[in-house]
């Protein structure tokens, strides 16, 4: 399959070789130049495979890999996580099911696709002269996914960038515990804004991608806005639909409502390209935090970044700037690039842009936004663990107290399905603090309460955290970092 670009000055290339590029020379992001579409009941069959089986299948339709290779790497890309499932489905209440996606090495649902990338990364290489130079910037979870998907990964380095008092105490020493001889971390004395914009920059910078070549190196991105990224989220909404369908939770054909707690929009965007491939789905619901900028699109049609940035307990969720949401004003306009290149030269300058009325109900007929600050969050997480007996962490107590609030406010009884994020043990000091009303400075102590109060164990991925000697105590303001990054080369 080819890509072209949301802003439609670069020329086309194979989805491979857009993974190598990360993102389009123009500045716009990488799109499929068509949907495939597959039927429904094609759809149901590769959902009832093992998940490996299934994330190969829907990663043919994208990229020219034969389908024994394709599987080849998604079984290595799944083999280290921890549920056998590797995306388990939980039925939390009538109608309501919640999709786990952080079982992998680093607990959060960018496992699932920076498990796979660095596969798809090393094969795109095999037709290059030049090795891949990964720069990366997180708001906490694609930082230590994405180091440890390249940890060591021949022929490619990669820099991550996180907002140094933006993250968990879980999610910084993830990241600067970090083993491998290819990697860097920085931390940025600013939000993820901050940093993602001058990852963005670096990449336009043609003095800064010339001395990255003459050094034999050329960028690439773990990011979202990297089309890599992006598309094998897409398979875990097909999976989940097919696992309710194959347990006789839904019927075949019957539409379903996705929550997808997000900030960047790209794992939301993941379920709306699922359903452009033939998905039966009624409501994508878009679930923020107090950084509400995306229910306030959705609700105005006026994209507002000029405003107050707010430090949350859901950190990964505090961006302002969500990137992924270029490629679907790509499809609401009609895929005008112009019109795309119009809104986000707004954006760059003026710090907004407003979309037409015939593009706003586009909009309104998919999409329901909704937002939640810090105390009907923990109200979430403790009324959860009370009634159901099911432990969430902060970023996915967002998205079920939107999803409640939807439904009491549109009375639809839509079967949903709610994307559960990250593991309530990366966000244990918060977690424990909903249930409980407990503040516990060490992030340690928090896990083993939390493990003791709901009767499991603190996961091993975070326990030996304690005993790793921290690499990566860089800090640094966001002009600095492509200096640093070519002073590590």
């Amino acid at each position: 399959m080819y890509l072209i670009s949301t802003r439609g000055k670069s020329k086309k290339m194979l989805a491979l070789d857009a993974v190598l590029q990360g993102i389009a020379e123009d500045g716009g992001l990488f799109v499929p130049e068509i949907f495939p579409k597959v039927p429904l009941e094609t759809l149901l069959e590769w959902g009832r495979t093992p998940y490996a089986e299934c994330a190969a299948r829907v990663l043919c339709c994208y990229f020219d890999i034969e389908y024994e290779e394709m599987l080849s790497m998604t079984r290595e890309a799944y083999a280290s996580f921890a549920d056998s499932e590797v995306i388990p489905i939980q039925k939390i209440a009538e109608g309501e099911y919640v999709m786990e996606l952080f079982h992998g090495p680093t607990l959060a649902f960018k496992d699932v696709a920076l498990q796979l990338l660095p596969r798809l990364m090393r094969r795109a290489l095999e037709t290059s002269q030049e090795d891949a130079l990964i720069l990366t910037a997180t708001s906490g979870d694609t930082g230590k996914a994405a180091l440890e998907g390249f940890r060591d990964v021949p022929r490619t380095k990669i820099a991550v960038f996180y907002p140094e008092e933006g993250v968990s105490d879980m999610q910084k020493l993830q990241m600067t515990t970090q083993q491998g001889q290819n990697v860097y971390v920085g931390a940025i004395r600013g939000n993820f804004d901050d940093a993602q914009s001058t990852v963005k920059k670096l990449f336009a910078d043609l003095e800064f991608r010339r001395a990255a070549e003459e050094r034999g190196m050329r960028l690439s991105s773990a990011n979202s806005i990297n089309f890599g990224r992006l598309a094998p989220q897409i398979a875990y909404y097909i999976y989940s639909y097919g696992r309710l369908v194959a347990a006789r939770e839904i019927e075949a054909g019957q539409k379903v409502n996705f929550v997808v707690p997000t900030g960047n929009f790209g794992n939301i965007l993941a379920a709306y390209y699922a359903m452009r491939m033939g998905l039966p789905v009624n409501r994508l619901i878009c679930a923020s935090n107090k950084n509400n900028v995306l229910t306030d699109f959705l609700e105005s049609g006026v994209y507002m970044a000029d405003r107050e940035f707010y430090k949350t307990t859901s950190p990964s969720m505090d961006i302002l700037i969500s990137s992924n949401l270029e490629r679907l004003l790509f499809e609401i306009v009609g895929r005008d690039s112009d019109r795309v290149r119009q809104y986000m030269g707004d954006l760059n300058e003026q710090g907004n842009y407003r979309i037409r009325q015939a593009e706003k109900l586009e909009l309104d007929g998919l999409f329901f936004g909704g937002f939640a600050d810090e105390y009907p969050t923990a109200s979430t997480i403790k009324n959860t663990f009370a009634k159901e007996g099911y432990l969430m962490d902060t970023h996915t107590a967002v998205g079920r107290t939107v999803y409640l609030n939807y439904k009491h406010l549109m009375g639809d009884d839509t079967p949903t399905i709610l994307a559960a994020t990250a593991s309530p043990f990366k966000f244990p000091q918060d977690v424990l603090h909903a249930i409980t009303r407990e503040r516990q400075a060490d992030a340690f102590a928090a896990a083993e309460e939390l493990a003791r109060i709901a009767g499991g164990e603190v996961p091993e991925a975070l326990t030996k955290l304690k005993k790793q000697p921290v690499r990566f105590t860089d800090s640094l303001d966001k002009q600095d970092m492509g200096a640093r990054i070519l002073e590590n080369l």
